[in-house]
């Protein structure tokens, strides 16, 4: 039968008192980096869990086992869309089934307070409510197909500097009324089958240990799954204590003997290990791993094609951010020829870096889908200015193993006597290895080896990025030796973004070179144990940047159209580190302002995860931002700029002008201790609070149609029991289908308490023919009224009403009453 707590939890209980004290806290402690332990005599199978938010990598992070690239988190608030939010979580589950997972570590919906975190592109939104609304509807759409969804990291981890030791100082009014709400929904609205704790101390406590995961979490949510720490977040047998359930990775830790000695010693008590066991066996029964107990949902609900899905999550998550005279769409049979031109359009980034990283089949490039959608036109490409730092690999089209003679390249683990321990033929030169069979720890030397035939000649720089000593070989000889140097003791940076050791090689067009990297693995930094990243390949070429931009001229001034596609590199937006500017990596906005001033008809695409400057962003036809796009970006991209498509999205934050301009940008604790002192004044709010003017504001986003707000009407009142409501009309006034965001903000001007200048109370996502109209309806929830100040406090008087289509574009007002309680 279905798994039911009301019917089951006795049954359950009954397991348990089949196990002993060891057995138990064997349970509490994973078995590895992505599995939990199994106990055949009460037909308990492992629980296989897996990264990340923006796809599912599985149990191994190998390209021979490819993953659905979705687009990133940042793409997907952008739809404010909950049902593709719950399409987006379905797809998730679905590939989770397909690779035996039982949990998916998503989504991840901490709170864009700074432009700089390093995890923006993963988490949605600045606005709580926007990010609870989708949070919600991504962890239905993954556990309605039996999957178990993680939304994390519990909580106020909204940065990555010193994100392991630091301590968020943050008052319980902000705590509430902001970084718990998405949270709070996704668990008493879509019933979360686990939550995951971070890294991060809240006001002098580690989470893992914080009163936190007790209140409200559970004793005011009813919150009753498991709560997984981050990786080797567990600190102590304190947590034991708390209300924290299962520390991942295993088998080691601080839990396992220490944990029963501490039991045994009276320290921890039983009654809090049964808790947690029953929770564990709760969530094996709720995904099919418990014997007794059916699945859920034996079998997804929800399956569409994961290609299709990924291409029309693109476009609907784009935001339209400017468009002069109706520059898009383009008319693809006008167009003679056409300069695509950017580092970022051959080379695209799909996802941003850290554990959210998976290895797509294939990934289609801005230049691939542009050119696949115009046959008939001239489609020339230039990079323009180099976007690269570090190693970037190599294709596996220009690659040989020397042992099989076909693509790819050969791994060898070697002992200190140089006998092979283990051996691997690997489809890419860019390796991450985090579990698995690999002997990483045991063995003494990496050896990775390929023929590669260059297609251009020169001299190029060629080498490894990891954190350790290597030599690099040509021909068998070697050439040169050199030691990567960590960047920080952080396992993301040193991972997703390690230094690189290279040096110059002469390549001859279609000459093959027999290359090689032994890599000392006793170097490599012994605080990563288990995880290793390696990556060989080339540098980028940046020794001409002159002859670039002149290439790049010449091509748009021969062109009927340019686009050029700006964006961010690996060193700048991934999970590790925090952004130390909002500047587009290299000479790329000189390069803008040399092709739009060749081509006035300049458009330009956006290929980053979170905001950048775009300073000449007035001086352009048009700006698409896509974000991250997914494996299917390239043909996203252009299903939009020849109109099979709308870019459906608008901004879930604000865009800046100038850094300075940014009222909340502090990501680096001082003496191991950030700040929030903004409270609850972050992203638009503190905007608002400021009266800065920001380049593009939350909710900005345009289309290929027009639209009509009218007939609003709002209910009289609202109380603490009782919701309110409004209703309009909405017209599409123009000649094509297209998609409009109706937003609803509430303001409060003669409060007697500190309140934000507006703020998110509802909204939603309207689609529309051509000339049709639709009457619009939203609830108006009594708790986006509310204060929090040792509960929630309903302050009666009269609230404005703003609609429209952004945080200031409000059209339509009106008021409402809250009674008083």
């Amino acid at each position: 039968m279905p798994f039911t707590d009301a019917a089951d939890t006795a049954r359950l209980t009954a397991l348990i008192d089949q196990l002993s004290l060891e057995e138990k806290v064997q349970l509490l402690t994973g078995r590895d980096f992505w599995t939990t332990w199994p106990i055949e005599k009460i037909g308990l199978r492992r629980m296989l869990v897996s990264d990340g938010p923006s796809g599912v990598r599985g149990e191994v992070w190998d390209e021979r086992s490819p993953s659905l690239n979705l687009p990133s988190g940042t793409a997907l608030s952008s739809t404010w869309d909950g049902e593709m939010a719950a399409r987006y979580g379905a797809m998730s589950a679905v590939e989770a089934r397909r690779k035996s997972v039982d949990v998916v570590l998503g989504p991840t919906i901490n709170l864009h307070r700074s432009p700089l975190g390093g995890r923006h592109f993963e988490a949605f939104s600045e606005d709580p409510h926007l990010t609870a609304e989708l949070a919600a509807a991504y962890v239905q759409g993954v556990q309605d197909n039996g999957v178990g969804a993680t939304p994390k990291h519990y909580i106020a981890n909204d940065y990555e500097t010193e994100r392991f030791t630091a301590s968020t100082e943050v008052s319980d009014r902000a705590l509430r009324e902001l970084y718990l709400l998405a949270f709070e929904k996704a668990v008493t609205e879509s019933h979360a089958w686990l939550v995951m704790s971070s890294y991060n101390s809240i006001n002098g406590v580690t989470a893992t240990e914080n009163d936190l995961l007790e209140t409200p979490l559970n004793s005011e949510w009813g919150f009753d799954g498991v709560v997984v720490s981050d990786w080797t977040g567990v600190r102590s047998t304190n947590a034991a204590t708390a209300s924290q359930d299962l520390e991942m990775p295993g088998p080691d830790g601080f839990w396992g003997a220490k944990l029963v000695a501490a039991v045994q010693a009276g320290e921890v008590a039983v009654a809090d290990i049964d808790r947690k066991v029953l929770r564990i066996l709760r969530l094996a029964a709720r995904v099919g791993a418990l014997a007794g107990f059916d699945a859920v949902q034996p079998a997804p609900v929800t399956v569409e094609d994961g290609i299709s899905f990924a291409r029309e999550a693109s476009a609907a998550g784009s935001v339209l951010l400017r468009n002069v005279d109706q520059t898009l769409p383009l008319a693809a049979d006008a167009l003679g020829t056409v300069a695509v031109i950017g580092h970022n359009a051959l080379h695209a980034r799909t996802q941003g870096g850290g554990s959210a990283t998976v290895l797509p089949e294939k990934i289609v490039t801005p230049l691939e889908g542009i050119r696949a959608a115009l046959p008939h036109a001239s489609v020339s490409y230039s990079v323009g200015a180099v976007v690269q730092k570090g190693i970037a690999e190599l294709p596996l089209s220009d690659i040989v193993n020397p042992s099989t003679g076909t693509a790819g390249m050969l791994v060898r683990f070697l002992d200190a006597e140089g006998v092979e321990l283990f051996r691997e033929d690997r489809l890419a030169t860019a390796l991450t290895y985090f579990g698995g069979d690999a002997p990483i720890e045991s063995a003494h030397l990496i050896e990775l080896s390929m023929t590669w035939t260059p297609t251009e000649s020169g001299t190029v720089p060629f080498g490894f990025a990891g954190v350790g000593i290597g030599r690099i070989l040509v021909g068998g000889v070697v050439v040169h030796e050199g030691e990567g140097l960590s960047i920080g003791g952080d396992l993301g940076a040193n991972l997703m973004s390690p230094p690189s050791v290279v040096t110059a090689i002469e390549a001859v067009a279609g000459e093959p070179l027999e290359l090689a990297v032994a890599f000392d693995l006793d170097s490599r930094d012994k605080a990563m144990a288990g995880v290793f990243g390696i990556t060989v390949g080339l540098e980028a070429d940046d020794s001409n940047p002159e002859g670039l931009l002149a290439e790049a001229v010449a091509a748009a001034c021969a062109a009927d159209v340019a686009i050029v596609v700006v964006g961010t590199n690996a060193q700048v937006e991934s999970e590790g580190f925090d952004r130390s500017d909002l500047d587009l990596p290299g000479r790329q906005d000189e390069l803008v302002r040399a092709v739009v001033a060749a081509n006035p008809r300049t458009i330009v695409i956006v290929n980053s995860g979170s905001p950048v400057l775009l300073p000449w962003r007035d001086e352009v036809q048009a700006i698409l931002l896509s974000y991250f796009g997914g494996q299917e970006y390239g043909n996203a991209l252009a299903d939009m700029l020849f109109g099979q498509a709308e870019p459906g999205g608008r901004l879930p934050t604000t865009w800046p002008k100038e850094l300075t301009d940014v009222p909340v940008l502090d990501v680096t604790p001082k003496d191991g201790v950030l700040r929030y002192d903004e409270g609850i004044h972050i992203g638009y709010r503190a905007w608002l609070k400021a009266g800065t003017e920001p380049a593009f504001e939350f909710g900005h986003g345009l289309g290929y149609t027009g639209w009509e707000l009218a007939d609003l009407t709002v209910s009289p009142n609202v109380s603490a029991e009782t919701d309110g409501w409004l209703s309009l009309t909405v017209t599409n006034s123009g000649d094509r289908a297209g998609k409009q965001v109706v937003q609803v903000y509430l303001s409060r001007t003669d409060s007697t308490i500190d309140r934000p200048v507006r703020w998110l109370a509802g909204f939603a996502a309207v689609q529309l023919d051509a000339g049709a109209s639709a009457l619009v309806e939203l609830a108006l929830p009594a708790r986006a009224f509310a204060n929090w100040d040792e509960g929630w406090q309903y302050e009666a008087g009269t609230f404005a009403v703003h609609v429209g289509t952004s945080v200031t574009d409000t059209p339509l007002n009106a008021t409402i009453d809250l009674l008083a309680p």
